[in-house]
């Protein structure tokens, strides 16, 4: 099996793993073709079940779909990106919530004073808030090419303006705009390039 191609020797068959990486794309141009609830509710109930620290789960997730939302979002864009967030079906603010902990008791109920842990520490909690949002914003982006869709994320944006704008309970961190949708014929560049398994990959 040492001599197998790469593909073979994984458990999804060949169109799974172009879908969700060889063949998928940033997206910069969409259809305008709507991406109703009920995809992203399948897409949320497949990427929910990646592992996030203490299961602490703090990614929230404000989807913008009608022209007044999106007109309030548009003024905080950077020049770049305003164009392909108007264009879109369907734009993701993506957003840590810094008060995760206060939901540890029930999901994380094995540990019944993990709550208190994080209290008094709030430089802390927004540390791991970040951390794992990121991560849930990695299965987010599989999960919307699992559904068939593109995923066009940014992070060119006044993050700091679009808290004011749309959370300003000053709880959340926004970490990330993306667009979601089918993909518009023109909407790939040339895939950069990427670094090869001996530049990453170190064993001892």
């Amino acid at each position: 099996m040492v001599n197998a191609p790469a593909d073979e020797l994984l458990a999804l068959d060949r169109a799974a793993q172009d879908l969700l990486f060889r063949a998928a794309r940033t997206a910069n141009a969409f259809t305008d073709e709507p991406v109703d609830e009920a995809q992203v509710r399948a897409v949320h109930d497949l990427v929910r079940n990646g592992p996030t620290a203490m299961n602490a789960q703090p990614l929230r997730v404000l989807l913008l779909r009608s022209s007044a939302a999106r007109a309030r979002l548009l003024p905080y864009v950077s020049a770049g990106n305003r164009d392909k967030t108007a264009g879109a079906p369907l734009t993701a603010v993506l957003a840590a919530d810094v008060d995760w902990h206060d939901r540890l008791p029930e999901l994380f109920p094995h540990r019944p004073g993990a709550r208190d842990w994080f209290t008094g520490d709030p430089a802390g909690r927004e540390a791991q808030a970040r951390f794992n949002a990121a991560l849930q914003i990695g299965y987010l982006v599989v999960g919307v090419r699992a559904a068939g869709l593109a995923a066009g994320p940014m992070a060119g944006f006044d993050a700091t303006g679009v808290e004011r704008e749309f959370f300003p309970d000053g709880r959340h961190r926004v970490l990330l705009l993306m667009n979601i949708g089918r993909p518009a014929p023109d909407a790939w560049r040339e895939r950069l390039p990427r670094l090869p398994y001996e530049e990453v990959v170190t064993t001892l």
